[in-house]
Parts: structure tokens; sequence; C-alpha cells
């Protein structure tokens, strides 16, 4: 028997999964509309283009669903392994797209704010993307996962299969390498102290 829809807001991404690997089609909706942000979020924070943002949430998404029926309960978080398989599938995407200029990736819109603000927003924004894209794709990873997602340390090291320190150690040379990249530009992008 299904559950209904309105009582597996609180259900867990686990449980969730589960329940749809036995049929129930309401589980993927909800589990759908829970991750689905998060994941097109990361994802575009790793490439910094929306549509291969959403092809690669699109693949890891099916992913999910191809594995929801082998899935072990307890080996591992549903976001953890979606982290994981997006962010792989990021890098890949990353090393085939070699030689693509930072001047072909269309930068975010945001229709309420000032003209000036938007302005100023999407040089910052382009500026912080082309810093990363600078990066190593682990470095990369680690800093995204870290500064940009929020997720704690332990988790970005069962994200990215390595240990805490070297989680420490990665975010620690690409928060240099991005002040680095970045600390000259802090007038142009509107950082400077008055």
């Amino acid at each position: 028997m299904d559950m209904p829809f309105d009582a597996m807001g609180e259900t867990s991404d686990e449980a969730l999964l589960v329940l749809f690997a036995n049929g129930d089609g309401a589980a993927a909706r909800v589990l759908t509309q829970r991750l689905t942000p998060r994941v097109m979020a990361h994802a575009y924070r790793l490439l910094g283009h929306h549509a291969e943002a959403e092809d690669v949430t699109q693949e890891a998404m099916l992913r999910l669903w191809k594995q929801a029926a082998n899935w072990r309960q307890g080996e591992a978080r549903v976001s953890t392994w979606l982290y994981r398989v997006v962010a792989n599938l990021c890098i890949d995407r990353r090393r085939r797209a070699r030689g693509v200029a930072l001047e072909s990736i269309p930068e975010p819109e945001d229709d309420t704010a000032s003209a000036a603000e938007v302005l100023q927003d999407r040089a910052r924004a382009a500026a912080l993307q082309s810093a990363l894209d600078a990066l190593p794709d682990r470095q990369r990873q680690a800093v995204v996962l870290r500064h940009l997602d929020g997720l704690a340390n332990p988790e970005i090291a069962e994200i990215m299969e390595i240990t805490v320190e070297a989680v420490e150690s990665l975010t620690s040379r690409g928060k240099r390498a991005l002040a680095a990249a970045l600390g000259a530009r802090q007038e142009e992008l509107g950082y400077a102290d008055d």
C-alpha cells in the first residue's frame, strides 16, 4: 500500500528510496522534489553552465532510480551517494569539454535587483566561477562542497572517498588559490574598503 503523499515530508531519503523500489510512485515524487534542487545547485557550481548542470542532474537522478532496487540501507546516505555521482559526472564532462572558453558560459540572471546590483552580482559570480574553474578538479569539488554547499568535512570525505585530513588540505589550498585569484580584483568587484 502506498504511503499518503503528505505523510512523506518527514520520511528519510533512504526510506523514500526503498518505498520507490517497492513500487510507491509518490515516494519518488517526494524524493525528486527534495533532492533535485540540491543536485542541480551542486552540478551548476561544479560546471558553471546551467544546461550542462541540468543534464548532469537528470543523469544523476536516473542513476538513483536505477540503483533503488539494490539500495542497501545503512551503507551510505542517499544524498552522499548522489553528491558523489554528481561530482563524478561533472568531472567527466569537464574533462571532455577542456578548451571551452569561459566567455561562452552564460551568467545567471537576477531580475529582482537594480541594474547596477545585477551587474555587480554577475561580475562577482563570474569572477568566482572563473577562479573555481582554475582550481584542480579535486580542490574545486572540496571547496564547493564545503563553502558553497555547506557540508561538513566528514561528509565531504565520504563523498570524495578520502580522509578528513585530505579534505582539510584540499579546502585550505583551494581557499588560498581563490584568495590569490580574487584578491587583486577586490576594488573591481566592489569589495574595496571605504
